[in-house]
C-alpha cells in the first residue's frame, strides 16, 4: 500500500490545518454538507463528511437486524448509513460535544432518532460491556500531536486512541462480528495492521477512493475479523 512522501506530507499538513480552521469558523447555526446524495448538518468544531469515509460507507454490509457501533462518529454519517442499511440498533459515540450535537441532529434529520443512540464516550468507556455485530471506526489517521478536540479528529497524539481501540475492541465485538475501519495513504496504515494482528484480527482491504486526481489523498476501508485459531 503506497505511502506519502515527505513533500506530500507537508501538503497534507497544510490541508489538514486549513480544514481544522474551517471546522471552527462556520456559523453557530451550522453548515449543510452534501455527502453521497444526502444532506448533513455540521455544527462548529465537528469533522465534516468527506471522501475519507466513502470507501467504508459504500462497501460495508449490514445484515437486517444487526447491531452496529460507530466509534468516533463525528457528524454521524457512518452510523446513519448503517441505519439505512437495515441495522436494528445503532450506537454512535464520540468524545467531542460538538460532534454529539451534530450526530443527534442528523439522526433526527434522517428519521433515525429512535433507532440511533448517540452517546458521549471516550471510545468504549460509556458502553458498559455491550457487544455488537458490527463495529465501524473512522479514527484520526496520523500519529501527530493534537492541540485541541478539533485537531484530534485528524491527529492522534502518541497514537493513543488507535492503540486503545484495538486493545479493547474485542470485548465489544460479538464472536462472529466484524469491524470496518478507515485509513489513508498518509496515515499510519502499517501500524494499524500491526495493532489489528496483535489483537487477533485478520485484515482485508475492502475498498479505496481518492479525493484528488493525483491520488495524494487516498482512503481505504478495511474489514477485520477474529483470526481462526488452530483446530477451529
Amino acid at each position: 500500500m503506497e505511502q506519502t512522501s515527505t513533500n506530500n506530507l507537508a501538503h497534507i499538513d497544510r490541508w489538514q490545518k486549513n480544514r481544522q480552521k474551517a471546522f471552527k469558523t462556520i456559523s453557530p447555526e451550522g453548515k449543510v454538507v452534501k455527502y453521497l446524495g444526502k444532506e448533513f448538518l455540521v455544527f462548529p468544531e465537528t469533522f465534516w463528511p468527506f471522501t475519507d469515509s466513502q470507501p467504508l460507507v459504500k462497501s460495508f454490509k449490514i445484515k437486517p437486524g444487526e447491531s452496529v457501533l460507530d466509534v468516533g462518529t463525528g457528524s454521524g454519517v457512518i452510523a446513519i448509513f448503517a441505519c439505512y442499511g437495515g441495522a436494528s440498533k445503532v450506537t454512535a459515540v464520540d468524545i467531542n460535544p460538538a460532534a454529539i450535537k451534530s450526530a443527534k441532529h442528523n439522526a433526527k434529520l434522517h428519521g433515525f432518532d429512535k433507532l440511533m443512540r448517540v452517546k458521549k464516550s471516550n471510545l468504549f468507556q460509556a458502553l458498559e460491556g455491550e457487544q455488537f455485530d458490527v463495529i465501524t471506526a473512522n479514527l484520526p489517521f496520523r500519529n501527530k500531536p493534537a492541540h485541541d478536540v478539533v485537531a484530534s479528529s485528524q491527529w492522534d497524539t502518541d497514537f493513543k486512541t488507535n492503540t486503545q481501540f484495538f486493545a479493547e475492541v474485542g470485548k465489544y465485538l460479538k464472536p462472529e462480528g466484524r469491524i470496518y475501519f478507515s485509513q489513508s495513504n498518509f496515515g499510519a496504515t502499517d501500524e494499524i495492521k500491526a495493532l489489528a494482528k496483535a489483537a487477533g484480527l485478520t485484515v482485508r482491504t475492502l475498498a479505496s477512493a481518492a479525493a484528488d486526481k493525483a491520488e495524494t489523498k487516498k482512503f481505504y476501508a478495511f474489514v477485520m475479523r477474529r483470526a481462526k485459531q488452530p483446530g477451529e
